[in-house]
């Protein structure tokens, strides 16, 4: 049953149409990734279903008491309030009603996963990403009939990143996100709604299903296209033969290619090319020797060398605050060392892609085309042509109207993509990528990941995108305590195996510890090494015994039927909905009754 149902909506922004004629429901249980290019209008759609942007035209029809929060890219807090205060304002709580002390455990607990330990520290000087896993536990804990999410994922680590994705796949409500995370989206969603040159197309499934299905869809319409420009070229010739139109036959005839002449095949989603040149890189690129850098008493990097190639793919990871884009700004001579030395090739040219788009501060008057043609007029592409600055703009899936209108029309997605542009256009040889993801559309970053794969030169990338980093990288850096930067050969997810080994080493350990020993030891401080507060011992009873032995089993078994759950749905999905949602709700279930048992588990460990 639908809870929410827009018809006919429309949207035009003057340079670009953004919704010509979008019809769509959400029910209860719904959870609706939206996909399209930047500008296409994903946020723009969020706001009018929030009530935050007016609608051209159409209707929204929403059921009697909907409750809906919309979470924005950057949220709006108040500096004076403390993050508990903030948290317990936005969920309608004063700190004495009787209801606070609920909304204070779980924001707790919440916050404690999102990386935020201390709940009474002030709102003010506090980073962009920490004011959004404050706006994420709030709008968790208030659990809406309708969460609205705007790249929930923007700045979140990759343990953050995990839970909210467990979390958000257990939600009673509707939920529509955007996102640039594509595990993300692939593992949260139960549908898709895409935006492409102002159309809403459905897709019942999830990420993967949608790529498979748009697959199709364009062999699909190639293969029309074919048959239709074969049929077009024969009916031409004919004409050409100069038929005496005497008939009504022939008359209907010529009519009729006329029309086929004239037919529109709608075209495929605007696609970004990048297709501009590198230039040669010698074999020296840069090396770092015993270069350390502080902050105050805190290291961030420590006694760090290593010489780089010109072939190296190196994914830089680490908690908000490491020291990931010091690092950067080291390696390309902005910032110097402490201490150490830095040598940098004689030919390199860095491409820097800051997450900021620093460049573009102060531009916002500029025209867009004005923008680029300060690196170049004139465009070389890899095969060998030239073209103007105006059609690269067009690569680049800005239209006319779009080039010659000032910078600060665009949306911040399309701000990111011309910054990229313009990092390009300059024609680098050592790529610095600091959190690309962010504002970029999965398409245009699938295009920038099939680009790399041929560059030239040398690649750094500073990301929390654990997609983005399997496709790109063959090294990861991890920044660790202390300014430690340890050297992990694989992608992400080769790195992900082998932290999960080592945790799970340290498990093993502390169990055969335990035993040896005769007292347990908690899981948790085994692994992440945390000391609790020392607790009173009490005695197990055999009813907790035989739980914990219970457990030992169940949670195992859990996650091996989850593990064949995700499999089905994700590699060989059924054609029913209703089977669909039936694996889908198995998976919800299995994940609550993991994160419970396991908790439990824990608890249950620690009295024994």
């Amino acid at each position: 049953m639908a809870i929410l149902t827009v018809r006919s909506l429309k949207k035009d922004f003057g340079i670009k149409a953004v919704l010509k004629d979008a019809s769509f429901s959400v029910e209860l249980g719904d959870r609706i990734g939206l996909i399209g290019t930047n500008g296409s209008g994903k946020s723009t759609l969020l706001k009018m279903l929030a009530g935050l942007e007016p609608m051209d035209a159409g209707e929204l029809e929403r059921n009697n008491g909907l409750r809906m929060i919309y979470l924005s890219q950057q949220p709006d807090l108040d500096d004076s309030r403390t993050i508990m205060e903030q948290i317990l304002f936005d969920c309608g709580e004063t700190p004495d009603s009787a209801t606070a002390w609920e909304v204070e455990a779980q924001a707790q607990v919440m916050l404690g996963k999102l990386g935020i330990q201390d709940v009474n520290a002030p709102v003010a000087g506090l980073s962009g990403g920490y004011r959004k896993r404050i706006a994420i536990a709030t709008a968790l804990i208030s659990e809406p009939d309708v969460l609205l999410m705007d790249e929930p994922t923007n700045h979140l680590d990759a343990d953050s990143v995990e839970w909210l994705q467990s979390h958000l796949a257990r939600y009673r409500g509707a939920l529509m996100l955007v996102t640039h995370d594509r595990y993300f989206l692939d593992q949260v969603t139960n549908r898709i709604l895409e935006i492409d040159q102002a159309e809403l197309f459905p897709y019942s499934g999830n990420y993967s299903y949608y790529l498979e299905k748009k697959a199709e869809q364009e062999d699909s319409n190639q293969s029309s296209q074919r048959k239709f420009a074969g049929v077009l070229r024969r009916e031409l010739e004919w004409l050409k033969k100069g038929p005496k139109a005497r008939s009504t036959k022939q008359k209907a005839r010529i009519g009729r290619i006329e029309d086929m002449r004239e037919k529109e095949f709608r075209t495929g989603q605007g696609k970004v090319e990048i297709s501009t040149v590198g230039r040669r890189i010698g074999k020296k690129v840069v090396a770092l020797e015993g270069v350390t850098k502080a902050w105050g008493d805190r290291t961030v990097v420590n006694d760090f060398t290593y010489e780089f190639t010109p072939e190296d793919r190196i994914g830089i990871i680490g908690v908000n605050g490491a020291g990931k884009s010091t690092l950067m700004n080291i390696i390309t001579g902005r910032l110097a060392p402490d201490s150490g030395k830095v040598d940098i090739g004689t030919t390199i040219e860095f491409g820097y892609f800051d997450q900021h788009s620093d460049d573009l501060k102060g531009t916002e008057n500029m025209r867009v085309i004005d923008y680029l043609k300060t690196v170049a007029e004139l465009v070389k592409t890899a095969d060998g042509s030239v073209i103007t600055a105006s059609q690269m703009l067009e690569r680049f899936l800005f239209n006319p109207n779009q080039q010659y209108a000032p910078i600060e029309k665009l949306s911040g997605g399309e701000k990111r993509r011309l910054f990229l542009l313009r990092v390009l256009l300059q024609a680098p040889n050592v790529l610095i990528l600091d959190e690309p993801t962010n504002d970029l559309d999965v398409q245009t970053l699938s295009v920038l990941e099939e680009y790399l794969e041929d560059f030239k030169g040398a690649v750094f990338v500073v990301s929390h995108d654990r997609y983005f980093l399997d496709r790109t990288v063959d090294t990861i850096f991890a920044l660790e305590e202390g300014g430690e930067i340890g050297r992990y050969p694989g992608n992400y997810s080769v790195y992900l195996e082998h932290r999960k080994a080592k945790n799970a080493a340290k498990l093993q350990a502390a169990k055969q510890q335990s035993k040896s020993s005769g007292a347990a030891v908690a899981p948790a401080a085994a692994v992440a090494e945390v000391v609790a507060p020392e607790k009173k011992a009490r005695k197990v009873s055999f009813k907790e015994k035989r739980e914990f032995e219970q457990l030992e089993v169940d949670i195992p078994k859990w996650e091996a039927e989850k593990a064949k759950v995700e499999t089905q749905i994700y590699h060989n999905p059924p054609s029913g909905h209703s089977e669909l949602q039936k694996l889908t709700d198995r998976l919800t279930e299995l994940d609550r009754l993991i994160e419970q048992g396991t908790e439990r588990w824990m608890v249950l460990s620690e009295l024994m």
